[in-house]
């Protein structure tokens, strides 16, 4: 067998003109060899690598197949969580990343958030969302919902594995809240916002759950939500979506059409794209 450091330079070498990235090799081998840190791979470059045959069959899939690197070891990073992830979600973001922690940022300007506060996430996905305002908010009530029950049981499986008590509920946005009669202080959802699949990359096209990407302007779910909001508001409410820049203009005719009195910002992302969207109302 050879040693891990001329295994990945075999593997870049056959990849390197098809734009694969060393650090995706470098995952593959960290999860194949068991290292938790690129660094020990560094340190132990010069042994042997135990899982050859698995990570040949591993780079070919990334560069050949072009499937997401995610999918392959089935984990993913998410605010220093590694969460079990496969082609039934979403693989999380960066961007999400940011959409929570500006939550947690901004939370003080609405509520007391040592309050017992109810929190839903819409589309739930891998359960990325719930898991992170647990570690941030250790007292809310996290309930997460998803239209897909193939994402459920991925979200299950990433809550039981952290130790985080998290309802889960089976539903198009909103209407399994409201069949449940679950009031709610925070909705936070990033529902589908791709209009043109062009947009995508080939290997998100391929791979990631169409249901999660692609926004059908005639049944979305930011208009299901703003069209429900009042049935699920336990007083005031907080509602934060994840958006495309595009659509600004639209969802602010939403907002207009739905809302009695809200008041709404749009945030921008770290790269100054408008991303986020927080709409509260008394």
């Amino acid at each position: 067998m050879p040693t891990i450091e001329k295994a990945l330079k075999e593997a870049w070498e056959y990849g390197k003109d098809k734009g694969v990235e060393p650090i995706d090799l470098r995952l593959l081998v960290m999860k194949d060899e068991g290292y938790f840190e690129q660094i020990d791979l560094l340190m132990n470059k010069e042994k042997e690598m135990r899982h050859y045959d698995l990570f040949r069959e591993q780079y070919h899939r990334l560069i050949d197949e072009d499937m997401p690197v995610e999918y392959i070891i089935h984990e993913a990073d998410f605010l220093g969580m590694k969460l079990y992830v496969d082609e039934n979600v979403l693989i999380p973001r960066g961007e999400t990343e940011e959409m929570v922690a500006m939550l947690s940022e901004k939370i003080s300007g609405f509520y007391d958030p040592r309050m017992y506060l109810v929190c839903g996430d819409v589309g739930t996905g891998s359960g990325c969302i719930p898991l992170a305002l647990k570690q941030y908010f250790p007292n809310w009530l996290l309930v997460a919902s998803d239209i897909s029950p193939e994402a459920l049981a991925v979200a299950k499986k990433n809550f039981h594995a952290q130790n985080i008590n998290v309802q889960t509920l089976e539903g198009d946005a909103l209407k399994p809240y409201i069949e449940n009669k679950i009031n709610l202080d925070i909705i936070i959802s990033n529902p589908p916002y791709i209009r043109d699949e062009n947009d995508a990359q080939n290997s998100v096209r391929k791979y990631e759950p169409a249901s999660a990407l692609w926004l059908d302007k005639k049944q979305s779910v930011y208009e299901s939500i703003l069209r429900d909001y009042k049935k699920v508001k336990r007083g005031d409410i907080l509602i934060v979506f994840e958006i495309s820049p595009d659509l600004k203009d639209w969802l602010v005719e939403l907002i207009k059409k739905y809302m009695d009195n809200p008041e709404y910002h749009f945030e921008k992302d770290l790269n100054g794209f408008d991303r986020f969207l927080f709409i509260y109302e008394e």
